[in-house]
């Protein structure tokens, strides 16, 4: 086997061999992870202070030839030492970390941060024959600024022995990746495209190799039959077998489309390629408790949860490739061990993994061990159903804090700790001033610009936030404390998106039932999005519903050196017909029963000309039961007696999920309507194939109601793109009319019929964005589509 390179960062070494005892969700460093950009502030400044023959920033590499299990490798380990200089005559490496604990009651160092410190000096003193070297670990405190600092003198024997003991426990896991990655290589090499290409599905195949191999982003708008997942995946795998890619993100917004990639992975394993793919579950789903409370106390998982779990993961590493959710369940009850914190383990090691939006973009619950740093590894990113992150990215980088939960905590505290109910007091005060001066402007009628005032409540925050996490790591215990921790997280994430707020950002003040906040809204995501790409190789984003697709590529961080390509559907255009009625509005202000009249009779018509299954989509859940208890009345009871009705709840779980959708069978002998919400879980990611479905009645444009937020969108993009209504509006309404058009024909075998319910689709603004596949569409009349939906059925008995 030829001699392979293994490289890892002192960090990751040490972190993942060394960590030990229990999981502790407000443990001591809790926010150690998460203060890398306050962090490096700090650093800069405590480097300038030092002077003399202070060294900042020294980057240090060791490779070291090993040789285990039959397998030769070099080991480099690398890295960055805070500082090195010289203190009477004697080396020392200098290891600082920003915190937000009370440093100055630290009775001695981290053994995590001791470990690095340790690693740079064992490198450095190998390097320059130092026969002992001291290590200085400086803790600062990023509020206070205050310092405290711990210091060793080690013999260079002592460091070798260690640091030697340390790469011999990690060399059983770098002997296993090695055999791993070649054993999947030489798989993949062997296996081609698993099915006959359909129209443009080669050419898409192509697109994606090449997107990764040159490094960029593709944005691709492609119906549904293209096989997308399959055309996007296999790409992916083949250059990772020719190793210009390390690891494969394939990222959803929806569990069903999870399944759908599962499956296709599963297809190229069954033609012989060996591949290592976890899916994640959402925490809250795969949690041993009813609710999660990650510390010992609570979860008996959590003791000693570090001890064990690299034992558990290796065991599933050598054992399993398809790493199901059933399987972690598995392992984890086997080791006693999270099983959640085991799945993110093992993705470290997985070739694929399969995982919401959230586990990359979202900054506070992104695969950290991935997405910490800046370095750039080969990673791919397969993002699906795209069309969904723009709302989902601007929520992601948006944050809110309501004054009502200050006054909440400060309850809750107030018996335990003065000092922090007075930070919350100070926080308090400040929002009784915003909101003051925010109700004048508003009564006045002018614009108000409150970041003054919001920098002086950051000032409070970032106060009350220092004393929180001291506050959580002397009491443990108590009731309430799930709202105090609540509340840390969101200001620990204000705190985030307040460092990195530009002009793609609004400080938006409001009040809501009575609530009052200060939101920072993300108003274009694109450059967040941007940076979370950039820690990667390439980006392939795809969707059924891309237009306009320069509005999603510049939403979606492209730029003018990527790509944009449309797929054209393979679909017999003659098993489809789409109707436009041109005398119906649903429009807010014409909402009465006039209209009401014209929806209901457009249903009757379209249902009853051919028995079958139809799914009728509404803007609203209000609308639909306006409609519904409109259909009860006895003028239409009578005529709706033979068709079964069923309706979509607000709050359904899972299992009332499938039971909706299992009322749609095949062959069909009476007409079953069921009443959807556009936008909703029906309107998305379901397959109702052949004839579990031949209709779709869309009523209304799918525009989100005109509030507060959405003005603050059609103001922002009317100033920037002078397309205010376009970009707040019309876009997110048309998208939702396009995924609920799109339920109707899934295979190559359907045939189907579509209804579009609003005089406003033959706008020109609307026709623009219809797909191509989309033509022709036929202008219709109550009259007219029941003559032609009998001549388009007749077709087909």
């Amino acid at each position: 086997m030829e001699k392979r390179v293994v490289k890892i960062s002192v960090r990751t070494l040490v972190e993942f061999i060394l960590r030990a005892g229990d999981i502790s969700a407000g443990g001591k460093g809790m926010r150690d992870t998460n203060a890398m950009q306050k962090g490096s502030k700090i650093h800069r400044k405590i480097q300038n202070a030092m002077g003399g023959d202070y060294r900042p920033e020294v980057s240090l590499s060791l490779e070291m030839p090993m040789e285990r299990d039959g397998v030769s490798f070099s080991l480099v380990v690398e890295g960055r030492a805070d500082g090195i200089f010289t203190r009477d005559g004697r080396t020392v490496i200098d290891e600082i970390k920003g915190m937000y604990l009370d440093v100055l009651k630290l009775e001695e160092p981290f053994i995590i941060h001791q470990a690095q410190a340790k690693c740079y000096g064992y490198i450095y003193a190998l390097e320059n024959n130092l026969k002992e070297i001291e290590i200085q670990m400086t803790y600062c405190n990023l509020e206070e600024e205050e310092v405290k600092r711990f210091q060793k003198v080690f013999s260079f024997e002592a460091l070798k022995e260690w640091y030697e003991n340390l790469i011999n426990e990690y060399a059983k896991w770098a002997v296993w990746q090695i055999k791993w990655e070649q054993k999947r290589n030489d798989s993949i090499k062997g296996v081609d495209f698993p099915f006959l290409y359909r129209e443009g599905q080669k050419e898409l195949v192509k697109g994606v190799y090449q997107t990764i191999l040159r490094q960029k982003k593709l944005y691709i708008e492609a119906p549904t039959g293209v096989g997308k997942t399959i055309s996007t995946v296999f790409p992916a795998v083949k250059a990772m077998g020719e190793e210009l890619v390390e690891k494969i993100f394939y990222l959803t917004a929806k569990t069903i489309t999870r399944t759908v990639a599962e499956e296709t992975f599963h297809i190229l394993r069954d033609k012989g390629m060996k591949l290592k793919v976890i899916t994640l579950t959402a925490k809250e789903k795969i949690c041993i408790l009813d609710k999660p409370d990650c510390n010992p106390a609570s979860c008996e998982r959590a003791k000693g949860h570090y001890d064990r779990v690299n034992d558990a993961v290796y065991d599933m590493l050598v054992s399993e490739d398809e790493i199901s959710r059933e399987l972690i369940e598995e392992y984890a009850l086997r080791y006693q061990v999270c099983p959640m914190e085991m799945a993110l383990d093992v993705t470290l090691w997985a070739d694929a993994v399969i995982c919401d939006y959230n586990y990359v973009f979202d900054p506070k619950v992104s695969l950290r061990r991935f997405f910490q740093n800046e370095k750039k590894h080969n990673y791919c990113f397969l993002v699906d159903e795209a069309h969904n992150l723009v709302e989902r990215g601007r929520e992601m980088y948006s944050a809110i804090l309501l004054k009502d939960d200050f006054l909440a905590v400060k309850r809750i505290v107030k018996m335990r700790s003065r000092k922090l109910d007075k930070r919350l007091s100070a926080c308090n005060r400040k929002l009784l001033l915003l909101r003051k001066e925010w109700e004048e402007a508003k009564e006045a009628g002018i614009p108000y610009a409150p970041h003054s005032l919001v920098d002086q409540f950051v000032l409070m925050v970032m106060n009350a936030v220092t004393e929180l996490d001291n506050f959580l790591n002397e009491f443990m215990d108590f009731e309430g404390r799930d709202k105090v921790l609540e509340l840390y997280f969101d200001i620990f994430h204000f705190l985030n998106m307040y460092e990195i707020m530009n002009d793609k950002y609004k400080i938006y003040l409001n009040e809501e039932d009575g609530h009052f906040f200060v939101k920072l809204q993300c108003m274009d995501p694109s450059d967040n999005l941007k940076a979370c790409l950039e820690k990667g190789r390439s980006g392939v984003f795809f969707s059924a519903t891309f237009l306009p697709i320069q509005y999603y590529k510049e939403q979606l961080a492209g730029t003018n050196e990527d790509y944009a390509v449309y797929v054209p559907s393979p679909f017999d255009v003659g098993k489809r017909r789409i109707f436009v009625a041109k005398d119906v509005s649903t429009k807010y202000t014409r909402r009465n029963y006039v209209e009401y009249e014209k929806v209901v009779s457009y249903i009757y018509e379209f249902v009853t000309r051919k028995k079958g299954n139809y799914l009728v989509f509404f803007p609203s859940y209000q609308y639909m039961k306006i409609i519904y208890d409109y259909m009860e009345g006895l003028e239409w009871q009578e005529r709706f007696q033979d068709c079964e009705i069923i309706m979509q709840d607000s709050h359904m779980t899972e299992r009332e999920k499938e039971e909706f959708l299992e009322n749609f069978e095949e062959n069909s002998s009476k007409v079953q309507i069921g009443f959807c919400v556009m936008g909703g879980i029906f309107s998305e990611g379901i397959d109702l194939k052949k004839d579990r479905l031949i209709g779709a009645v869309i009523v209304g444009t799918g525009l989100p109601m005109v509030c507060d937020d959405r003005e603050l969108f059609r103001s922002y993009y009317e100033e920037r793109e002078s397309k205010g209504f376009e970009f707040a509006y019309l876009y997110n309404g048309m998208n939702k009319v396009l995924q609920s058009a799109g339920r109707v024909i899934r295979t190559a075998e359907d045939v189907g019929v579509i209804l579009l319910l609003d005089e406003r689709f033959m706008q020109k603004q609307y026709t623009a964005l219809f797909p191509q596949e989309w033509y022709p569409y036929e202008i219709v009349s109550l009259s007219s589509m029941k003559e032609r939906l009998d001549d388009f059925w007749r077709q087909f008995e």
